[in-house]
């Protein structure tokens, strides 16, 4: 497989923010959302087998008891490629906790039982929106996540309504509403956090609004964390 990085860092959004975790990026993706803040990932990346990934990822997660038990297999687009469900499947056997961020273009049912999936949903500010695979909603569980990314008011109305319109909130463990994070080189705007909290309250939406907390901690435009 194709991977651009793999990194010690805290976990910076969903339900597990703040947690100390091993990121597995991959390289490639076949989307280009406006606000993307990976692109860096789209091209390059080095080849390396699954034994190789797992000697790495092992050494940066430690020994018990002081062991990181959490993975995130992300992108890119991960799902790319056809040796992902394989990664997923040798980390959960070497007893790790294994989170998928994926686009929610690609079908999730590949992946083997016990990977937590963290799906996209585009909105239309993206320049991405009507890619979801909806077959994908019969594929969540209760311990998945879905989470839309949010550049604007239009943005913001299209997820409350996928949202209720699906009842997303039965289907899995967490929606997330995320606001677009200002691009540090001023490419995009960004939507203050305090604006979609606000629009979240006065629809009364069952949504966790999420923000990216190691834009926070470090340097927005720094990787490898």
């Amino acid at each position: 497989m194709v991977i651009t990085e793999i990194f010690r860092s805290l976990q910076g959004e969903g339900t597990r923010a703040g947690l100390p975790c091993i990121f597995v990026r991959l390289t490639g993706c076949n989307l280009r959302c406006v606000w993307c803040d990976t692109a860096y990932a789209f091209y390059g990346g080095k080849k390396q087998g699954l034994g190789e990934v797992l000697d790495t990822v092992n050494a940066l997660a430690g020994q018990p008891p002081a062991r990181i038990p959490l993975v995130e297999i992300t992108g890119g687009e991960p799902l790319l490629q056809p040796e992902t469900p394989a990664l997923a499947r040798a980390l959960l056997d070497a007893g790790f906790q294994v989170l998928m961020e994926t686009s929610g273009e690609r079908n999730i049912g590949v992946l083997p039982p016990g990977v937590i999936r963290i799906v996209d949903v585009k909105c239309p500010d993206s320049g991405e929106s009507g890619r979801f695979d909806a077959a994908n909603l019969d594929a969540l569980n209760g311990e998945d996540e879905i989470k839309f990314v949010i550049a604007s008011r239009r943005d913001y109305d299209f997820a409350r309504d996928f949202a209720l319109r699906w009842n997303l909130a039965s289907r899995v463990r967490q929606v997330l509403f995320s606001p677009v994070f200002p691009d540090p080189a001023g490419r995009w705007p960004g939507l203050p956090a305090a604006q979609l909290a606000e629009w979240v309250l006065q629809d009364r939406l069952p949504v966790r609004v999420g923000l990216q907390l190691h834009k926070f901690i470090w340097d927005p435009a720094m990787k490898g964390v």
